[in-house]
């Protein structure tokens, strides 16, 4: 146990011994962890929401007043009698002209300017949910001529397609900036650890010649390389987390898109990430390491020239 605090004393030491490097090195690794975690939070919000639309209202016809030309009395309940016997149509709900007035309201509340309108003006509507999302071109086209009856048909299946193919494109670019600024943390960190390595050449040679074991001399830069990328990753996770929850915070009235992300997938996620920072971290050290120490002998290489 003794020898293990004897090593994390020695991380520790080399950590402040090197900290304007170690700054620059946790910065790195801070950067493309919080672009890459910030990119999988905007995936997630996005999933999310996609998921909401397509489990909710798909397909919106707006309907002419009954009693107008061509409309005769009971023209709507036929319509949604009709709509609901079709195979792609899971749900019908129908709002009539005193419905579409409660919800402009609640749309638009508190702003007086867009309230001052005759209710009379708004059109009755039927809400269709599809049983599946890719019917939608179908039971628009059906809708269209049920004339003229239908004023106007509203779908939101390319909205949603868009969201899904924008998901998809920050699926990939997350991962690439994971992996190319992952890389250069990686690098980074290769320095700091080299330079480590330099400032204790001297103690690193006199503990070879008095018998340390290769692994007893790599530790302690290993741990620096792990305690490096562990700070930036907790450090991108929170400020990610952070920014994600006063985002939601501040657009919980804005009920079209939901910015909320669970805790469970920052916890889930959070952990990931930290591990992946450590394995950077794990990572860079060994590069540096290499450059200084045999494998065979473990004897301590001298720093080579112009170095």
């Amino acid at each position: 146990m003794s020898r293990f605090f004897f090593l994390v004393k020695e991380a520790l030491t080399n950590l402040r011994r090197n900290a304007l490097v170690v700054a620059g090195a946790v910065l790195a690794v801070f950067i493309s962890l919080s672009l890459a975690f910030g990119a999988l939070v905007v995936n997630e919000v996005l999933r999310v929401n996609t998921i909401a639309w397509q489990d909710g209202v798909h397909v919106i016809a707006f309907l002419n007043d009954e009693g107008t030309a061509g409309v005769p009395p009971g023209s709507h309940q036929t319509l949604i009698g009709a709509v609901e016997t079709w195979d792609e149509v899971e749900r019908v709900d129908y709002y009539d002209k005193n419905d579409a007035w409660i919800e402009y309201q609640q749309i638009f509340e508190g702003q007086d300017d867009l309230l001052d309108i005759d209710p009379t003006i708004l059109p009755a509507s039927v809400r269709i949910e599809l049983v599946e999302i890719e019917f939608h071109q179908s039971v628009q086209f059906r809708l269209e001529q049920q004339t003229p009856v239908v004023r106007q048909v509203n779908t939101a299946a390319e909205e949603i397609e868009q969201l899904e193919n924008l998901s998809s494109v920050l699926n990939v670019l997350g991962l690439g900036m994971a992996i190319v600024l992952g890389m250069s943390a990686v690098v980074l960190i290769a320095n700091t650890i080299r330079l480590a390595i330099y400032a204790r050449r001297d103690e690193v040679a006199v503990m070879k010649l008095v018998g340390a074991s290769n692994w007893f001399i790599r530790v302690p830069f290993l741990l620096e390389g792990m305690i490096e990328g562990m700070l930036g990753a907790a450090l991108a996770v929170f400020t990610v987390w952070l920014g994600s929850s006063r985002l939601a915070e501040a657009t919980q009235s804005f009920a079209l898109f939901r910015l909320d992300v669970a805790n469970q997938f920052f916890f889930r996620w959070g952990l990931l990430f930290l591990l992946f920072g450590a394995a950077a971290g794990v990572i860079g050290s060994l590069l540096g390491l290499s450059r200084y120490l045999r494998d065979a002998e473990g004897v301590g290489e001298d720093v080579p020239a112009g170095v």
